[in-house]
């Protein structure tokens, strides 16, 4: 095998468990593999997650949670054991009847969802609906939250009002304006929800950035004091966090309180992405390398070949000129630039100062020495986009 990915059981479980700690006994921990596991594969990440302990997944549509069905099924967790799967963005009409028969959990925010979905399903089923306070993508907008109330309150033989959730926009901002009027917002549609005979079990909102940063503490007791005032659990929802990684902690500006991250170093890069070297080859001063010969020896150089290029998640801002540097592999235990552009399935790195690096060694394209907060910064993106990018064969270890 010329190019895989590894996937770290032990990292994603201890990973999740530093993350429920943090988030304390009063708040659970829904634990997010939608999207693919976040590029680490849901079908390897959802057995490990559940045997750590987590009562909820999430995925990105009914077809993501059939599979993690399975993968459950197929790891020898039995029906009664398996966690909940919450549909995590909205789905059509037609995926109702796949979300009773393999027992998902959707998101709604309209009237019309759920009468699609109490038409096809058939059994009476569990949504949780999703209040849109600020960040105008999903969910239910406050002047239209009375409509949605009155129809559950209406049809609740057929659909169950089993949680209530938000999403913050601004998470990993310590003292975010934002965040605190989508609180605002959010508490509201609350105290109208306790005026109905509804009552959810879980609320939920906030991600990993709720629960790493140093105010995190302070969100955390307000998730679970909105829970505690409708009778009902907290719980908000991890995904990057379990994968390794936070995003930066922010201030707001004028904030002046503190703003550290507090989990972020116990977490664990959960995937190692590796190559084996496939060619070595010196070259002279005054020779170019690659398409377009952006990157010229300016000595005798030692190269070496990895299999890997953009086709495979590497990103081509990684590619380096003679002024521009650009992204590097850990190749025995030492950093090997790349040099030149990084191409569909071949990218070229730089082992003259590496002793004896030879056909079929194993380079480090992302983990130990090369996280993907390195290949974000270089490509000018965020930590979530690298990794959700390979597309490389993964095998659980």
């Amino acid at each position: 095998m010329k190019s895989w990915v590894e996937i770290s059981a032990s990292r994603l479980a201890a990973n999740y468990r530093v993350l429920s700690e943090t988030a304390g006994s009063d708040v659970a921990v829904l634990a997010v593999v939608k999207a693919d596991a976040y590029g680490h594969g849901a079908g390897l990440c959802a057995p490990v997650l559940a045997q750590a302990g987590a009562r909820w997944l999430g995925v990105t549509d009914a077809a993501e949670g059939a599979a993690v069905r399975s993968a459950l099924a197929a790891a020898g967790i039995e029906t009664e054991d398996q966690p909940h799967i919450l549909v995590m963005s909205e789905g059509l009409p037609e995926d109702a009847e796949a979300l009773a028969r393999h027992r998902l959990t959707p998101v709604v925010s309209t009237v019309e969802q759920m009468r699609a979905l109490a038409r096809s399903s058939p059994v009476p089923l569990g949504v949780h609906l999703e209040i849109d306070t600020g960040m105008s993508r999903q969910g239910v907008v406050p002047e239209a939250l009375g409509a949605v109330l009155h129809w559950l309150e209406e049809h609740r033989d057929v659909i169950r009002l089993e949680g209530v959730m938000t999403h913050f926009a601004s998470a990993e901002v310590a003292g975010s304006h934002q965040t605190l009027e989508q609180r605002r917002r959010f508490e509201e549609a609350m105290e109208q929800i306790t005026k109905t005979s509804l009552r959810p079990e879980w609320i939920h909102a906030g991600n990993s950035s709720a629960i790493d940063n140093y105010v995190s503490d302070e969100s955390l007791r307000w998730i679970a004091q909105v829970a505690r005032s409708v009778g009902a659990r907290a719980m908000v929802r991890s995904g990057l966090g379990l994968y390794g990684y936070c995003l930066p902690v922010e201030k707001e500006a004028g904030y002046a309180g503190r703003a550290d991250a507090q989990v972020r170093s116990r977490l664990l890069p959960v995937m190692t992405w590796k190559a084996r070297v496939t060619g070595v080859r010196e070259i002279e001063a005054g020779e170019r390398i690659g398409y377009n010969g952006t990157f010229t020896a300016e000595h005798r150089m030692r190269l070496a070949l990895v299999p890997v290029g953009y086709a495979d998640g590497l990103r081509r801002e990684l590619s380096s000129t003679n002024v521009r540097v650009g992204g590097w592999v850990v190749l025995k235990g030492g950093r090997a630039p790349i040099v030149g552009r990084v191409s569909m399935n071949l990218t070229v790195v730089d082992v003259t100062s590496l002793a004896d690096v030879a056909v079929g060694d194993e380079a480090i394209v992302l983990g130990e020495g090369v996280t993907a907060d390195d290949h974000a910064q270089l490509a000018e993106t965020i930590p979530y986009e690298i990794l959700c990018g390979v597309r490389v064969q993964r095998m659980l270890r």
